[in-house]
């Protein structure tokens, strides 16, 4: 007899988040009928996802998240959701929050960025793992191979792009549309080029508007020849801007880097969790600074654990930090290190 429950079900499914509220999809009311028959190995498991018929097409990620998420657990031999479309009413408005009338619910947004393949996060737990550093030579080591290479810099508090591509000054902006500056042959958009030295002071909601300027009002590329990878190096943790990416551009997919020592292990595990509930595709764990005083196996371990790539270990490398820091091309020697990854992208 299976120990899997209603209960049990439920508290996993918790654990999907919707893009659009990002509430768990539990909270939302959207998960009805579940039911749990013997199988000849395991329960097998079913349910309801409900959603409005506008949103069948956007929301489409939430049965396979749903899914996955059940089949994770012990003792689960099946899985099987079935979407419907009901239409439902508008959020009600609050009447302390100034509100004449219902609220629209938030949008994903799954139109592709214009002159743009794919779009590739470059995130972490915490800041200090060398995350900018790794989406910066990712790019470069992309772009040697030939191949069209855009780098956003998401990091709307503490961008650094600028400095590590040596680029400054206010983007040329031409039919409404800022020209991305360019080095090393990648094209490159910063909050940074904006503020210069300046602090970019900002509520949660106008982090979201500025994260849409820079994506969608950038040139990247042209129609015709568009950019092959957009890296995208966000800030560190899982809040505002992670949700607005989610939402607001149909990811690829995710890239964690992550310091060997636990502590570091430790946050970049959460902000792995924080993509893959939102149905982002892990493409791998970095480990930087692999062999260092951190000491060394971290990131795989983390990818073992969660069941996802390994992508590679990138060793401590004065080099590194001196190229970072002038704006130049790395050529030290952790570059094979990068192409291997590149490679695996590619």
């Amino acid at each position: 007899m299976s120990s899997i429950t209603q209960e049990t079900i439920k508290n996993s499914l918790s654990k999907v988040i919707d893009r659009d509220s990002g509430a768990d999809i539990m909270s939302a009311g959207i998960v009805s009928g579940i039911i749990i028959r013997e199988g000849e190995i395991g329960a097998k498991v079913g349910f309801v996802i409900t959603i409005d018929p506008k949103d069948r097409e956007r929301k489409a990620y939430l049965r396979e998240a749903c899914e996955a998420q059940v089949r994770k657990l012990s003792g689960v031999e099946s899985v099987a959701a079935v979407m419907t479309a009901q239409n439902s009413e508008p959020i009600a408005p609050k009447p302390e929050a100034g509100y004449a009338g219902p609220r629209e619910r938030a949008v994903w947004n799954i139109t592709p960025v214009e002159g743009v393949k794919k779009v590739i996060a470059i995130a972490s737990g915490k800041g200090g793992v060398g995350k900018s550093t790794t989406a910066v030579n990712l790019a470069m080591a992309l772009q040697k191979k030939g191949l069209r290479i855009g780098l956003l810099d998401a990091d709307i508090y503490g961008p650094s792009i600028p400095r590590m591509m040596a680029l400054s000054g206010k983007p040329e902006i031409i039919d409404n549309k800022m020209i991305p500056p360019e080095n090393h042959g990648i094209q490159c958009m910063s909050m940074g080029f904006i503020t210069g030295d300046d602090a970019a002071i900002l509520r949660g909601p106008m982090i979201s508007k500025t994260l849409h300027q820079l994506l969608r009002f950038s040139k990247w590329a042209t129609i015709e020849k568009p950019l092959d990878f957009l890296v995208v190096d966000m800030p560190p943790g899982t809040g505002d801007i992670h949700l607005s990416m989610v939402q607001q551009v149909p990811l690829s997919g995710a890239i964690i880097v992550t310091t060997p020592q636990e502590v570091a292990v430790m946050d970049a595990r959460k902000a792995l969790k924080m993509f893959q509930k939102t149905g982002v595709v892990i493409l791998g764990v970095i480990e930087n600074m692999s062999g260092s005083i951190f000491g060394s196996g971290g990131g795989k371990k983390l990818a073992e654990e969660m069941d996802v790539p390994f992508l590679g270990a990138i060793s401590m490398d004065a080099a590194i930090v001196e190229a970072s820091d002038n704006g130049t091309s790395y050529s030290g020697a952790c570059v094979e290190a990068y192409n291997k990854i590149a490679n695996q992208l590619v």
